[in-house]
This record gives C-alpha cells, sequence and structure tokens, in this order.
C-alpha cells in the first residue's frame, strides 16, 4: 500500500522528515509534498483548515496515487479522561461549524453528505496494537473539526454536547470526507495539547512539540508494522 502522511503544520512533520532523511521534495498545488525514497511513503504538511487539509488529501490520493491516508498531529481534548500528551483514534469525525439547521437537518449535515464519517477499521486496529506495544495511552473516540481554535469554555460545551465528541482539530472531518468519498482507508491520530478551554492558546503553544512528537513515534512505528 503507498501511504500518504499528512500534518497541518510542519511541526507535526518536521520529525518524520528527520527520521527517514533521504526524501525529494515535490512542488504541486500550492504545497510541497516530500516522497521518502526508501518506501515512496508522502508526507506533506497540509496547513491548517478544512480547506487545505481537503486539497492536500486529494493531491496525495489522485496525483501521488496514495491508496491510504494517516493524518497525524494535535488536538484539543473535550473527554475529562483526557490529559495532555494522551493519544485519540478518531472512530467517527463530525464537522462541528457546518450549520443548515434552517432546513430542518442536523448540525453537521451537508447535501449528499453525513454528519459522522467513520475511519478504517483495519488501519486503527494497527495503530491500537502499536500504540499497546509502545505503552502509550491512546483512547478511541469522536473528532469534531472545524475553521475555529477552540479556546472559549461555553463553545466546547456546545460542541461536546452536540457531537458527543472526544476532541476538537481543525482538519479531520475533511479529510475524512475526501477519503470517504474516493474510498480510500484513512486513519486520524491526535495527540491532546490543549483542553480547548479558556486556557487552551498558553497550553497548546507549550505542549505542541511534545504531543507531536508522541504522534510521530505513533506512526513511525504503525509504517513499519505495515512493512514500509
Amino acid at each position: 500500500m503507498k501511504v500518504g502522511i499528512l500534518g497541518a503544520m510542519d511541526e507535526e512533520i518536521m520529525l518524520l522528515l528527520e527520521h527517514y532523511k533521504d526524501y525529494e521534495s515535490i512542488c504541486f498545488g500550492g504545497n510541497t509534498f516530500y516522497k521518502i525514497k526508501q518506501n515512496g511513503i508522502i508526507i506533506a504538511s497540509s496547513r491548517i483548515g478544512k480547506v487545505f487539509s481537503a486539497l492536500s488529501a486529494s493531491i496525495m490520493i489522485l496525483h501521488f496515487g496514495c491508496e491510504g491516508i494517516i493524518f497525524t498531529g494535535v488536538a484539543g481534548g473535550v473527554n475529562p479522561k483526557y490529559k495532555i500528551g494522551d493519544l485519540v483514534l478518531g472512530v467517527e469525525l463530525a464537522q462541528h461549524d457546518v450549520d443548515i439547521t434552517a432546513f430542518g437537518h442536523p448540525f453537521g449535515f451537508l447535501s449528499g453528505g453525513k454528519v459522522f464519517t467513520k475511519t478504517d477499521e483495519k488501519l486503527n486496529s494497527i495503530a491500537k496494537e502499536v500504540a499497546k506495544n509502545e505503552g502509550f495511552r491512546m483512547y478511541e473516540g469522536i473528532i469534531a473539526t472545524g475553521d475555529q481554535f477552540i479556546h472559549n469554555s461555553e463553545r466546547k460545551e456546545w460542541i461536546k454536547h452536540t457531537f458527543k465528541a472526544d476532541a476538537i482539530e481543525m482538519e479531520g472531518a475533511s479529510v475524512a470526507v475526501v477519503c470517504d468519498n474516493l474510498q480510500i482507508p484513512f486513519c486520524i491520530l491526535r495527540a491532546i495539547s490543549d483542553n480547548a478551554s479558556d486556557e487552551a492558546l498558553v497550553s497548546y503553544e507549550e505542549f505542541l512539540e511534545e504531543a507531536a512528537r508522541k504522534s510521530t513515534r505513533l506512526v513511525i512505528k504503525m509504517l513499519e508494522k505495515m512493512g514500509l
């Protein structure tokens, strides 16, 4: 399987590039994609937000021929059990900022789509096995995506209640929609960097590198398990 690895920011993919070292840089679609010479993996920073992440996932699949997508990076925790540094495996993704309720639809629904998109069970099982072997604490949960950095307790609670969300970020659900429509297996892995509350910005900046390091290690071990 030819795999594409996405992170939203450079900080979320640089550790992967440092690990593999030997790669080719390819500019396409306003972004830079890195082809690992060792195993053909394509790595890219999608850039923040749903549009950029959907574009990058589409390019990986349609231009580079990726047959599976893993999205790695950080997220804000909503579930009170989650601590900073914990890993969350997204089993379902929803867009919390989509609202056509005026037409009688639920929050998160767009015509021709669905509120929740499920991730791939086989990739998820590999992630769970690796996390267990590495001694990482990883939860399975619902991830809510939107073009907003959530640092307000009231908004956080609304998302938690409306979508039964466990974590919040800005790219996963749009990647999920692309992969689901193109019938490409995908996996969304996040490390908790903050609690999506009023103090989120401070904790996010402080723990970003630590959280990204943990999620990167998990992805590398997953790829090894897949024989890549």
